[in-house]
């Protein structure tokens, strides 16, 4: 399936690059979302009458997801957790206590934009983690998990 595409997308491409992917990805997910379009001479016309438009859009995205990050960087963030003998923790702080607690210090951070690559925190000390912000946009945040 030949599909081009509305928004930088990882691992695929950029803005307005026609590329062949997997029916079913495109179907399931590329195309509800609003990140492509199928290939066809009318939505090839229809793209390119508006691509200067998604261009200014996805530069607004870019400098707003910036300015998030920017924002982050600046912060220090601290959960506190019940813990058990030797700092392991009574369950454990995953990607959705992550980003409440950045959203608690005042910049909005969704569960889908963090990221841990090693799993879930099970241990008390500090972290760093991955924000993903946007394609382009990566943000390494230090989190301290501390003893209750």
């Amino acid at each position: 399936m030949e599909v081009i595409l509305l928004e930088k997308t990882a691992n695929l491409g950029n803005l307005g690059d026609k590329v062949t992917i997997k029916a079913g990805y495109g179907r399931n997910f590329l195309i509800p979302q609003g990140k492509a379009v199928p290939a066809t001479p009318k939505k090839i016309r229809e793209f390119e009458e508006r691509r200067a438009e998604l261009e200014k859009q996805a530069a607004e995205n870019l400098a707003a997801a910036g300015a998030r990050g920017e924002a982050l960087s600046k912060l220090t963030i601290v959960i506190n957790h019940k813990t058990g003998d030797e700092g392991r923790l009574f369950g454990s702080v995953g990607t959705q206590n992550i980003a409440d607690a950045i959203t608690a210090a005042g910049i909005a951070v969704a569960k889908h934009e963090v990221r841990l690559p090693k799993g879930v925190i099970r241990h008390v000390g500090t972290y760093d983690i991955d924000i993903n912000l946007h394609t382009d946009v990566v943000v390494t945040l230090p989190i301290k998990v501390a003893a209750e």
